[in-house]
C-alpha cells in the first residue's frame, strides 16, 4: 500500500511539473530535452516572468499564443518554458530546476528566449525580444532552423 501512495505522489509531482507551462509548452527540463531527441526537433526555451514582467506578457500576447505560431511550433520545435513567477506557487521542485535553468541561461533580463539542442547547447542568441510581431517571429526563426541544418 505504501509503494501505491509514493507510485501515485511522484506521477502527481511529475504530471504536474510537466503541464504546469502555457498550452504546448513543456515546463520539466528533462521530459522537454527527451522529447527533443527523440523528435529530432530543437527547444525553444522561454524563461519569463509570467504575471509580473510587461514584456514577457506582450510576447506571449503577441507571438506565443497565436495560431501561426503555435502551428509552426507543433511542426518544428519543442516548447520549454522556465517561469518566474511573483503571484503564482510553484512546487519547490520546479522552483529548483528553474534555478538552474535560470543561472544557465538567462540573459541578463527577462524574456529569454533560445533555440536549443537536445542536450541544451544553444543554437541562437537571445531571442526574446519583440520585433514585427508573429510573422517577422516565425520568420526569425525558420533562418535560425535553417543555418542548424547546415
Amino acid at each position: 500500500m505504501k509503494f501505491l501512495f509514493k507510485s501515485l505522489a511522484i506521477l502527481s509531482a511529475s504530471t504536474s511539473l510537466a503541464l504546469a507551462g502555457g498550452e504546448g509548452w513543456h515546463t520539466d527540463w528533462e521530459a522537454a530535452k527527451a522529447k527533443s531527441k527523440a523528435e529530432n526537433k530543437p527547444i525553444l526555451i522561454n524563461l519569463t516572468g509570467s504575471d509580473w514582467c510587461g514584456w514577457c506578457i506582450k510576447i506571449e500576447k503577441e507571438v506565443f499564443s497565436q495560431k501561426a505560431f503555435k502551428d509552426f511550433a507543433a511542426a518544428n520545435l519543442i516548447l520549454m518554458e522556465a517561469d518566474f513567477p511573483k503571484k503564482k506557487e510553484q512546487a519547490a521542485e520546479l522552483k529548483k530546476q528553474n534555478a538552474a535553468l535560470e543561472k544557465q541561461y538567462l540573459a541578463g533580463g527577462f524574456p529569454t528566449v533560445y533555440l536549443l539542442d537536445s542536450e541544451g547547447k544553444k543554437l541562437s542568441e537571445d531571442i526574446g525580444e519583440l520585433k514585427g510581431g508573429t510573422d517577422a517571429y516565425i520568420a526569425k526563426l525558420k533562418e535560425l532552423l535553417a543555418k542548424t541544418k547546415e
